[in-house]
């Protein structure tokens, strides 16, 4: 009797039309962001800031190089940064680099690295090179295809 009663009930609620389980889109906005997630094979540090060799496809490689200052807020009292470092806990997690677009444009950028500096994927810049001109009018990161 249980089981007749459930049945009508529920093809009651089916035939007047009233969702059961309808998630209520009403509330839900999009975003104006939108990211690309990409494994790196280098990082190298440097005085004005980092270097960064990315996986491209499956055999390419690009390169790009981050301004140091993107990575620290403005000394006239807490600017946006344009980057970010977060370290990955041990074990094996792989580099990455997440770009961050917002309508379209270069809004900022994650580096997620190793902790430890010993780590293949970090490089060092011999002191006798100048990369300083590589850091010179960078206002946006662009990505090689």
């Amino acid at each position: 009797m249980n089981k007749i009663i459930f049945a009508v009930i529920l093809a009651a609620l089916i035939f007047t039309g009233l969702p059961l389980f309808a998630q209520d889109s009403s509330d839900r906005t999009e975003s104006d962001y939108y990211y690309v997630s990409i494994s790196l094979e280098k990082i190298w540090p440097y005085r004005r800031g980092y270097i960064v060799q990315y996986r491209r496809g499956l055999y390419g490689h690009g390169r790009t190089f981050l301004p140091l200052e993107w990575f620290s807020s403005s000394a006239s009292g807490g600017g946006v940064t344009r980057g970010e470092i977060f370290t990955l806990p041990s074990g094996s997690s792989w580099p990455s680099m997440t770009v961050y677009y917002r309508n379209g444009e270069f809004s900022h950028v994650r580096l997620y690295v190793h902790r430890m500096l010993t780590h293949q994927t970090w490089g060092r810049v011999p002191q006798n090179v100048n990369l300083d001109s590589q850091f010179d009018s960078i206002e946006s990161l662009i990505l090689q295809r």
